[in-house]
C-alpha cells in the first residue's frame, strides 16, 4: 500500500509523522512524496492558530473534492479538539488521535480493507524511542515530553495534548546516541514546553542538554519553546547547559504580552521582570545568544497602554526572532468567552507590530555583514544554494555546500529574516 503523509503545524508535530512513516514503512507500506501517488493520504493537522485551522479545514475539504476516490485519514489536534466539525467536513474520513500515532499502521491496514476507524483518546505510552523515517536524514527531532503543565486562557493545544508526560532520560539518550550513528549532525529537542521537562519525575531539561552534548561527534543541538515559568527554577544550569559549543546559542522563550496585567489574564503565570531577568542572565554569560520570543497581538483585555508596553519591551529586549500572531477565539479556550477587539485595531496594531520587527531584526542582522561565521549546512534551499544555520541558529545562504557539513563563510548580505554569503 501507498501513504502519502502531509504535516501541518510545529516540529512535535513533524516528529509524529515521522513516527506514523516510520512504523508504516516497518509493516511493509511505501510513504510517497504526493497524493496522486497514494492510495491512503494522512493529514496530520495543527489548530494552535485561527489561520491555520483554516488552513486544515480547506486541505480537508480539497482532498474530498479533487481525490473522492482515495482514502483519508485525519491525524493531529484537531481530531481531539473538533471532532464534530471534522466530522462534519469529512464524514467518511478515519481519525489517528496525537496520542494515538502508535496505532498508525492498524488505522491505515483498517481503512485499506474498507473500515472507518477513529482511534482517539490519551495515552501514557511513550513516543521515544519509536522508529523515525526522517524528512531531512541529517536532522533527528526528539520527543522529550508531551502536554504542559500550563492554563493558558487562550490555548485549545492543551485539550489535545494533555497534561504533561515526561519521557525517560535514559530512553531520550539512546534515540539521541542512535540518530548520531546514523550520521545526524542536528538533534532537535522538542515538546510543548521543553522546560517542563522533568517537572513531574524529578529531572531537568539541563540535564538531558548536558547528557548529549557530553556524546561523542561533531554536531549540533536545538532546544525548542521554553516557557519561562519553568526555566525560572534552572536558569544556571540552563545556562551552563547551553554553554556547550554543541548547542545552538538559541532560546525560543515566548513573552506573549509586555503586560503584568493582559499576562495574568492570560493565565501566563510569570511577569515581565521575571521574563527579563532570564533574558538578561542569557546574554550577560553568551553574549552570542538569538532570543526568539512570541507576541499575541488584540487578546481581549489588552488596550492600547497594555499594546504599548509590549511595543516598548520588545524595543528593550530586541529579540532576533519575533514570532507574531493575531489573537482569534479558539474552540474551548477560557478567553473564547471574552468580546474581541475591534478588527480595525487588531489590524493596527498587527501591522505596527510587524513593521517593529522589521526594523529591530533587520538591524541586528546588519551588523553580522563582513563577519566570518561557522555554519552547519542542514539542506538544499528551495529557491538554490544551500541553507545553513549559525552558532546561533541564524540562517544562512551559501552558494556552494555539503549538507550536513560545518563550512566557515563570511557573511556579505542580510535581510531581516536571513543572512547570505557569496562563497
Amino acid at each position: 500500500m501507498k501513504v502519502y503523509i502531509e504535516t501541518l503545524g510545529c516540529t512535535f508535530n513533524q516528529a509524529d509523522s515521522q513516527i506514523m512513516a516510520g512504523l508504516l514503512k516497518e509493516n511493509d507500506a511505501e510513504i510517497v512524496n504526493s497524493i496522486e501517488e497514494s492510495e491512503v493520504a494522512i493529514i496530520n493537522t495543527c489548530y494552535v492558530k485561527h489561520p491555520t485551522e483554516h488552513k486544515v479545514i480547506n486541505k480537508i475539504k480539497k482532498f474530498g473534492q479533487d481525490f473522492p476516490e482515495k482514502k483519508l485519514i485525519v491525524a493531529g489536534c484537531m481530531v481531539e479538539i473538533e471532532p464534530e466539525k471534522l466530522h462534519k467536513i469529512s464524514p467518511e474520513a478515519s481519525w489517528i488521535g496525537p496520542h494515538q500515532v502508535k496505532k498508525a499502521p492498524e488505522v491505515v491496514e483498517s481503512v485499506m480493507n474498507g473500515q472507518n476507524i477513529r482511534m482517539t483518546g490519551f495515552s501514557r505510552e511513550e513516543k521515544v524511542g519509536l522508529p523515525k523515517l526522517r524528512s531531512n536524514p541529517f536532522i533527528h527531532i526528539i520527543q522529550i515530553c508531551e502536554g504542559c503543565l500550563g492554563k493558558c486562557s487562550y490555548c485549545c493545544t492543551r485539550f489535545a495534548r494533555g497534561g504533561l508526560q515526561s519521557y525517560s532520560l535514559s530512553a531520550i539518550k539512546k534515540e539521541a546516541s542512535q540518530a548520531l550513528k546514523e550520521g545526524c549532525v542536528e538533534i532537535q529537542l522538542t515538546a510543548q514546553d521543553t522546560a517542563a521537562y522533568g517537572k513531574e519525575t524529578g529531572e531537568k531539561l539541563s540535564d538531558i542538554i548536558k547528557e548529549i552534548s557530553a556524546m561523542d561527534g561533531n554536531f549540533r543541538i536545538r532546544i525548542g519553546m521554553m516557557h519561562p515559568k519553568n526555566m525560572m527554577d534552572d536558569v544556571d544550569g540552563l545556562i551552563e547547559a547551553f554553554n556547550s559549543e554543541k548547542v545552538y546559542k538559541f532560546i525560543h522563550i515566548p513573552i506573549q504580552s509586555g503586560n503584568d496585567q493582559v499576562l495574568q489574564d492570560m493565565r501566563r503565570d510569570h511577569t515581565v521582570k521575571e521574563f527579563k531577568e532570564i533574558i538578561m542572565a542569557f546574554r550577560e554569560k553568551i553574549p552570542e545568544i538569538s532570543i526568539a520570543t512570541d507576541i499575541i497581538v488584540g487578546y481581549p483585555t489588552e488596550d492600547d497602554d497594555a499594546f504599548k508596553d509590549t511595543c516598548d519591551l520588545l524595543m528593550e529586549i530586541k529579540p532576533n526572532f519575533i514570532h507574531l500572531s493575531k489573537y482569534k477565539h479558539r474552540h474551548g479556550a477560557e478567553s473564547s468567552a471574552l468580546d474581541e477587539i475591534h478588527f480595525t485595531d487588531l489590524k493596527r496594531r498587527s501591522k505596527y507590530i510587524e513593521s517593529l520587527k522589521s526594523e529591530i531584526t533587520q538591524e541586528d542582522n546588519l551588523k553580522l555583514i563582513g563577519t566570518s561565521q561557522k555554519v552547519l549546512i542542514v539542506e538544499k534551499g528551495s529557491k538554490g544554494g544551500f541553507i545553513g544555520r549559525t552558532n546561533s541558529y541564524m540562517p544562512v545562504v551559501v552558494q556552494n555546500a555539503e549538507v550536513g557539513s560545518f563550512r566557515v563563510v563570511k557573511i556579505s548580505e542580510a535581510t531581516s529574516t536571513y543572512l547570505k554569503s557569496l562563497e
